[in-house]
Protein backbone atom coordinates (compact mmCIF):
# COMPACT_ATOMS: atom_id res chain seq x y z
CA UNK A 1 0.00 0.00 0.00
CA UNK A 2 0.92 3.62 -0.24
CA UNK A 3 1.03 5.54 3.01
CA UNK A 4 -2.20 7.34 2.13
CA UNK A 5 -4.00 4.09 1.37
CA UNK A 6 -2.73 2.60 4.63
CA UNK A 7 -3.95 5.66 6.56
CA UNK A 8 -7.47 5.29 5.16
CA UNK A 9 -7.57 1.58 5.98
CA UNK A 10 -6.24 2.28 9.47
CA UNK A 11 -9.02 4.81 10.06
CA UNK A 12 -11.69 2.34 8.97
CA UNK A 13 -10.16 -0.35 11.18
CA UNK A 14 -10.22 2.09 14.12
CA UNK A 15 -13.96 2.55 13.62
CA UNK A 16 -14.02 5.79 11.62
CA UNK A 17 -17.39 6.01 9.92
CA UNK A 18 -17.40 9.64 8.81
CA UNK A 19 -14.93 11.35 6.52
CA UNK A 20 -15.25 14.87 5.13
CA UNK A 21 -12.58 16.49 3.01
CA UNK A 22 -11.48 18.53 0.06
CA UNK A 23 -8.90 17.25 -2.45
CA UNK A 24 -5.37 18.59 -1.99
CA UNK A 25 -1.94 17.31 -2.95
CA UNK A 26 -0.37 15.19 -1.44
CA UNK A 27 -3.28 13.92 0.70
CA UNK A 28 -5.91 13.39 -2.00
CA UNK A 29 -5.55 9.60 -2.12
CA UNK A 30 -6.82 9.33 1.47
CA UNK A 31 -10.01 11.05 0.36
CA UNK A 32 -10.28 8.88 -2.75
CA UNK A 33 -10.01 5.65 -0.76
CA UNK A 34 -12.51 6.89 1.82
CA UNK A 35 -14.95 7.86 -0.95
CA UNK A 36 -14.91 4.25 -2.09
CA UNK A 37 -14.67 2.51 1.26
CA UNK A 38 -17.05 4.46 3.50
CA UNK A 39 -20.23 3.17 1.76
CA UNK A 40 -18.81 -0.36 1.93
CA UNK A 41 -18.55 -0.26 5.73
CA UNK A 42 -21.79 1.62 6.41
CA UNK A 43 -20.08 4.98 6.84
CA UNK A 44 -20.60 8.41 5.33
CA UNK A 45 -18.29 10.23 2.92
CA UNK A 46 -18.73 13.95 2.26
CA UNK A 47 -16.75 16.04 -0.21
CA UNK A 48 -16.95 19.63 0.96
CA UNK A 49 -16.38 22.93 -0.80
CA UNK A 50 -13.28 23.68 1.26
CA UNK A 51 -11.27 22.65 4.30
CA UNK A 52 -13.16 24.95 6.66
CA UNK A 53 -16.43 23.13 6.08
CA UNK A 54 -14.61 19.77 6.08
CA UNK A 55 -13.39 20.03 9.66
CA UNK A 56 -16.72 21.60 10.71
CA UNK A 57 -18.59 18.62 9.25
CA UNK A 58 -16.28 16.19 11.04
CA UNK A 59 -16.88 17.87 14.40
CA UNK A 60 -20.62 17.80 13.83
CA UNK A 61 -20.48 14.10 12.98
CA UNK A 62 -18.46 13.38 16.13
CA UNK A 63 -21.06 15.16 18.27
CA UNK A 64 -23.69 13.02 16.54
CA UNK A 65 -21.88 9.88 17.70
CA UNK A 66 -19.45 8.94 14.93
CA UNK A 67 -15.69 8.64 14.88
CA UNK A 68 -14.62 11.28 12.35
CA UNK A 69 -11.53 12.18 10.33
CA UNK A 70 -10.35 14.57 7.65
CA UNK A 71 -7.10 14.80 5.67
CA UNK A 72 -5.32 17.74 4.11
CA UNK A 73 -1.97 19.45 3.51
CA UNK A 74 -0.41 22.72 4.66
CA UNK A 75 -2.74 25.33 3.06
CA UNK A 76 -5.85 23.35 4.04
CA UNK A 77 -4.47 22.73 7.52
CA UNK A 78 -4.19 26.50 7.93
CA UNK A 79 -7.88 26.88 7.10
CA UNK A 80 -8.84 24.27 9.70
CA UNK A 81 -7.19 25.99 12.63
CA UNK A 82 -10.19 28.01 13.88
CA UNK A 83 -12.42 24.96 14.09
CA UNK A 84 -9.59 22.95 15.59
CA UNK A 85 -9.39 25.59 18.31
CA UNK A 86 -13.12 25.08 18.93
CA UNK A 87 -12.52 21.32 19.14
CA UNK A 88 -9.76 21.89 21.71
CA UNK A 89 -11.99 24.16 23.80
CA UNK A 90 -15.03 21.87 23.58
CA UNK A 91 -12.86 18.73 23.90
CA UNK A 92 -14.21 17.03 20.78
CA UNK A 93 -12.27 13.90 19.73
CA UNK A 94 -11.29 13.72 16.05
CA UNK A 95 -8.31 12.94 13.81
CA UNK A 96 -6.76 15.30 11.26
CA UNK A 97 -4.13 14.01 8.82
CA UNK A 98 -1.66 16.59 7.50
CA UNK A 99 0.51 15.36 4.62
CA UNK A 100 3.05 18.18 4.55
CA UNK A 101 4.29 19.82 1.36
CA UNK A 102 6.68 22.67 0.59
CA UNK A 103 5.34 26.16 1.34
CA UNK A 104 4.64 28.94 2.20
CA UNK A 105 1.32 29.41 0.38
CA UNK A 106 0.90 27.12 -2.63
CA UNK A 107 4.67 26.64 -2.69
CA UNK A 108 5.72 23.40 -4.40
CA UNK A 109 2.64 21.18 -4.01
CA UNK A 110 4.33 17.94 -5.07
CA UNK A 111 7.51 18.42 -3.02
CA UNK A 112 8.22 17.16 0.48
CA UNK A 113 8.37 19.30 3.60
CA UNK A 114 8.22 19.18 7.39
CA UNK A 115 7.17 22.80 7.66
CA UNK A 116 3.94 22.38 9.67
CA UNK A 117 5.54 21.26 12.93
CA UNK A 118 4.96 24.53 14.75
CA UNK A 119 1.59 25.08 13.10
CA UNK A 120 0.45 21.85 14.80
CA UNK A 121 1.17 23.33 18.20
CA UNK A 122 0.60 27.06 17.73
CA UNK A 123 -1.66 27.30 14.66
CA UNK A 124 -4.67 28.13 16.80
CA UNK A 125 -4.80 31.36 18.77
CA UNK A 126 -4.65 31.31 22.53
CA UNK A 127 -2.85 28.87 24.80
CA UNK A 128 -3.61 25.24 24.08
CA UNK A 129 -2.04 21.82 23.69
CA UNK A 130 -2.58 19.16 21.05
CA UNK A 131 -1.26 15.69 20.22
CA UNK A 132 0.74 15.13 17.03
CA UNK A 133 2.20 11.81 15.83
CA UNK A 134 4.77 11.57 13.00
CA UNK A 135 4.82 8.29 11.00
CA UNK A 136 7.75 7.32 8.77
CA UNK A 137 6.37 4.27 6.90
CA UNK A 138 3.07 3.14 5.36
CA UNK A 139 2.89 0.59 8.17
CA UNK A 140 2.98 3.42 10.70
CA UNK A 141 0.41 5.37 8.67
CA UNK A 142 -1.87 2.41 9.41
CA UNK A 143 -0.81 1.79 13.02
CA UNK A 144 -0.59 5.41 14.17
CA UNK A 145 -3.95 6.30 12.63
CA UNK A 146 -5.49 3.71 14.93
CA UNK A 147 -3.50 5.06 17.88
CA UNK A 148 -4.61 8.59 16.98
CA UNK A 149 -8.27 7.59 17.26
CA UNK A 150 -7.60 5.82 20.56
CA UNK A 151 -5.88 8.90 22.02
CA UNK A 152 -8.62 11.18 20.73
CA UNK A 153 -11.37 9.10 22.35
CA UNK A 154 -9.47 8.50 25.60
CA UNK A 155 -8.59 12.14 26.26
CA UNK A 156 -11.33 13.95 24.30
CA UNK A 157 -8.88 15.87 22.13
CA UNK A 158 -8.12 16.43 18.43
CA UNK A 159 -5.09 14.40 17.29
CA UNK A 160 -2.89 15.31 14.31
CA UNK A 161 -1.22 12.64 12.19
CA UNK A 162 1.71 14.69 10.89
CA UNK A 163 2.84 12.87 7.76
CA UNK A 164 4.70 14.23 4.73
CA UNK A 165 4.64 13.80 0.96
CA UNK A 166 7.18 10.97 0.97
CA UNK A 167 5.43 8.89 3.64
CA UNK A 168 2.10 9.58 1.93
CA UNK A 169 3.19 8.28 -1.47
CA UNK A 170 5.82 5.61 -0.88
CA UNK A 171 4.52 2.06 -1.44
CA UNK A 172 5.60 -0.70 0.95
CA UNK A 173 4.31 -3.84 2.57
CA UNK A 174 1.68 -3.22 5.25
CA UNK A 175 0.64 -5.97 7.63
CA UNK A 176 -3.00 -5.78 8.69
CA UNK A 177 -3.48 -7.53 12.06
CA UNK A 178 -6.50 -9.62 12.95
CA UNK A 179 -9.23 -7.41 14.33
CA UNK A 180 -9.32 -9.25 17.65
CA UNK A 181 -5.62 -8.46 18.17
CA UNK A 182 -6.23 -4.71 18.09
CA UNK A 183 -6.87 -2.52 21.09
CA UNK A 184 -9.59 -0.07 20.08
CA UNK A 185 -11.11 2.62 22.29
CA UNK A 186 -14.85 3.04 21.81
CA UNK A 187 -16.96 5.85 23.15
CA UNK A 188 -18.76 4.95 26.37
CA UNK A 189 -22.16 6.11 27.52
CA UNK A 190 -22.35 8.36 30.61
CA UNK A 191 -22.73 6.49 33.89
CA UNK A 192 -25.08 9.06 35.39
CA UNK A 193 -28.65 10.04 34.45
CA UNK A 194 -29.14 13.09 32.21
CA UNK A 195 -30.00 15.45 35.08
CA UNK A 196 -26.69 14.70 36.80
CA UNK A 197 -24.50 14.77 33.69
CA UNK A 198 -21.76 17.43 33.56
CA UNK A 199 -20.08 17.36 30.12
CA UNK A 200 -16.94 19.17 31.26
CA UNK A 201 -16.40 17.83 34.78
CA UNK A 202 -12.88 16.30 34.82
CA UNK A 203 -11.88 13.04 36.42
CA UNK A 204 -8.64 12.48 38.34
CA UNK A 205 -6.68 12.60 35.05
CA UNK A 206 -8.26 15.91 34.09
CA UNK A 207 -10.41 14.29 31.38
CA UNK A 208 -14.16 15.00 31.20
CA UNK A 209 -16.67 12.16 30.67
CA UNK A 210 -17.30 10.65 27.23
CA UNK A 211 -19.59 12.57 24.94
CA UNK A 212 -23.11 11.14 24.74
CA UNK A 213 -24.64 11.07 21.28
CA UNK A 214 -26.80 14.08 20.53
CA UNK A 215 -30.44 13.06 20.71
CA UNK A 216 -29.85 10.39 23.37
CA UNK A 217 -31.55 12.39 26.11
CA UNK A 218 -28.52 14.24 27.44
CA UNK A 219 -28.92 17.97 26.96
CA UNK A 220 -25.77 20.03 27.18
CA UNK A 221 -24.26 23.24 25.86
CA UNK A 222 -21.24 23.60 23.58
CA UNK A 223 -19.49 26.94 23.16
CA UNK A 224 -16.06 28.22 22.27
CA UNK A 225 -16.44 30.71 25.07
CA UNK A 226 -14.81 29.95 28.39
CA UNK A 227 -17.33 27.75 30.19
CA UNK A 228 -18.14 25.95 33.40
CA UNK A 229 -18.60 22.19 33.92
CA UNK A 230 -22.12 22.42 32.48
CA UNK A 231 -20.80 24.04 29.31
CA UNK A 232 -22.33 27.46 29.97
CA UNK A 233 -20.29 30.65 29.36
CA UNK A 234 -18.43 32.31 32.20
CA UNK A 235 -16.66 35.68 32.39
CA UNK A 236 -14.14 35.00 35.13
CA UNK A 237 -10.38 35.28 34.39
CA UNK A 238 -9.47 32.95 37.27
CA UNK A 239 -11.92 30.28 36.12
CA UNK A 240 -10.68 30.70 32.56
CA UNK A 241 -7.07 30.20 33.69
CA UNK A 242 -8.17 27.06 35.52
CA UNK A 243 -9.83 25.75 32.36
CA UNK A 244 -6.84 26.51 30.11
CA UNK A 245 -4.50 24.80 32.57
CA UNK A 246 -6.69 21.71 32.67
CA UNK A 247 -6.88 21.49 28.87
CA UNK A 248 -3.08 21.57 28.76
CA UNK A 249 -2.37 19.43 31.80
CA UNK A 250 -4.66 16.57 30.79
CA UNK A 251 -2.21 15.93 27.93
CA UNK A 252 1.10 16.96 29.46
CA UNK A 253 0.50 15.04 32.70
CA UNK A 254 -0.66 11.93 30.84
CA UNK A 255 1.81 12.16 27.97
CA UNK A 256 3.67 8.98 28.98
CA UNK A 257 0.62 7.06 27.78
CA UNK A 258 1.16 8.25 24.20
CA UNK A 259 4.84 9.23 23.98
CA UNK A 260 6.39 7.01 21.33
CA UNK A 261 9.98 7.03 20.13
CA UNK A 262 12.65 4.75 18.69
CA UNK A 263 16.32 4.88 19.65
CA UNK A 264 19.72 3.23 19.19
CA UNK A 265 22.55 3.78 21.65
CA UNK A 266 26.18 3.38 20.67
CA UNK A 267 28.94 2.94 23.24
CA UNK A 268 31.24 5.96 23.67
CA UNK A 269 29.29 8.11 21.23
CA UNK A 270 29.88 11.87 21.32
CA UNK A 271 27.13 12.58 18.77
CA UNK A 272 23.38 11.94 18.66
CA UNK A 273 21.01 12.42 15.74
CA UNK A 274 17.42 13.41 16.57
CA UNK A 275 14.88 13.33 13.72
CA UNK A 276 11.29 12.49 12.84
CA UNK A 277 9.08 11.47 9.91
CA UNK A 278 10.62 10.38 6.61
CA UNK A 279 13.90 12.14 7.44
CA UNK A 280 14.43 9.64 10.26
CA UNK A 281 14.81 6.84 7.70
CA UNK A 282 17.59 8.73 5.95
CA UNK A 283 19.14 9.64 9.29
CA UNK A 284 19.19 6.00 10.38
CA UNK A 285 20.96 5.07 7.16
CA UNK A 286 23.59 7.74 7.85
CA UNK A 287 24.03 6.52 11.44
CA UNK A 288 24.52 2.93 10.29
CA UNK A 289 27.06 4.07 7.69
CA UNK A 290 28.91 6.11 10.32
CA UNK A 291 29.15 3.05 12.56
CA UNK A 292 30.62 1.06 9.65
CA UNK A 293 33.34 3.73 9.45
CA UNK A 294 34.03 3.41 13.17
CA UNK A 295 32.05 6.48 14.25
CA UNK A 296 29.60 5.64 17.06
CA UNK A 297 26.42 7.72 16.87
CA UNK A 298 23.28 7.65 19.03
CA UNK A 299 19.96 7.82 17.22
CA UNK A 300 16.58 9.04 18.45
CA UNK A 301 13.47 9.10 16.28
CA UNK A 302 10.58 11.11 17.68
CA UNK A 303 7.21 9.57 16.87
CA UNK A 304 5.25 11.75 19.28
CA UNK A 305 6.07 15.35 18.39
CA UNK A 306 3.54 17.07 20.66
CA UNK A 307 3.56 17.07 23.61
CA UNK A 308 7.31 17.20 23.08
CA UNK A 309 9.26 14.40 24.87
CA UNK A 310 11.58 16.71 26.80
CA UNK A 311 12.71 14.05 29.29
CA UNK A 312 13.91 11.62 26.63
CA UNK A 313 15.79 14.28 24.67
CA UNK A 314 17.34 15.60 27.89
CA UNK A 315 18.52 12.09 28.72
CA UNK A 316 20.14 11.78 25.28
CA UNK A 317 21.84 15.17 25.70
CA UNK A 318 23.41 14.09 28.97
CA UNK A 319 25.51 11.44 27.24
CA UNK A 320 26.88 13.26 24.18
CA UNK A 321 28.64 16.47 23.15
CA UNK A 322 26.54 17.22 20.08
CA UNK A 323 22.96 16.66 18.90
CA UNK A 324 22.41 16.92 15.16
CA UNK A 325 18.82 17.73 14.16
CA UNK A 326 18.08 17.22 10.44
CA UNK A 327 14.62 18.41 9.41
CA UNK A 328 12.99 19.53 6.18
CA UNK A 329 12.21 23.11 7.16
CA UNK A 330 14.07 26.27 8.11
CA UNK A 331 14.52 25.03 11.69
CA UNK A 332 11.48 24.27 13.84
CA UNK A 333 11.77 21.25 16.12
CA UNK A 334 15.42 22.14 16.75
CA UNK A 335 14.26 24.86 19.16
CA UNK A 336 12.54 22.31 21.39
CA UNK A 337 15.54 20.00 21.20
CA UNK A 338 17.73 22.90 22.32
CA UNK A 339 15.38 23.69 25.19
CA UNK A 340 15.35 20.02 26.26
CA UNK A 341 19.15 19.71 26.10
CA UNK A 342 19.53 22.53 28.66
CA UNK A 343 23.13 23.16 27.65
CA UNK A 344 24.28 19.59 28.26
CA UNK A 345 25.00 19.16 24.55
CA UNK A 346 25.45 21.56 21.66
CA UNK A 347 22.46 21.34 19.32
CA UNK A 348 23.29 21.65 15.62
CA UNK A 349 20.52 22.18 13.04
CA UNK A 350 20.66 20.65 9.56
CA UNK A 351 18.01 22.31 7.40
CA UNK A 352 16.57 21.30 4.07
CA UNK A 353 13.51 22.43 2.13
CA UNK A 354 11.52 20.85 -0.73
CA UNK A 355 13.74 17.79 -1.21
CA UNK A 356 14.74 14.80 0.87
CA UNK A 357 18.20 14.59 2.42
CA UNK A 358 20.68 12.10 1.07
CA UNK A 359 22.35 9.83 3.64
CA UNK A 360 25.74 11.28 2.68
CA UNK A 361 24.59 14.81 3.61
CA UNK A 362 23.73 13.72 7.13
CA UNK A 363 26.88 11.58 7.36
CA UNK A 364 29.03 14.55 6.29
CA UNK A 365 27.31 16.69 8.93
CA UNK A 366 28.15 14.05 11.54
CA UNK A 367 31.81 13.99 10.50
CA UNK A 368 32.09 17.76 10.79
CA UNK A 369 31.30 17.46 14.49
CA UNK A 370 34.22 15.12 15.20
Amino acid sequence: MSGNEACAEGAITAGCRFFAGYPITPATEIMEVMARRMPEVGGVFLQCEDEISSIAAVLGAVLAGAKGMTATSGPGFSLMQENLGWAVMCEIPCVVVDCQRAGPSTGLPTRISQGDVMQCLWGRHGDNMIVALAPNTPQEMFDLTIRAFNIAETFRVPVILLADEEVAHVREKVEIPNHDELKLVWRRNPKVPPKEFLPFKPDAQGVPPPLPTLGAGYHFHFTGLSHDEKGYPIDDPEKHLELVRRLRDKLVNNSKEFTYFEKRDSHDSRIAVVSFGSVSRVALGAVIEAEKEGIPVNYLRLITIWPFPYDEVHKIAGGVDYILVPELNAGQLVHNVTEAAKGKAQVVPLMGIARQFKPKEILDAIKKLL
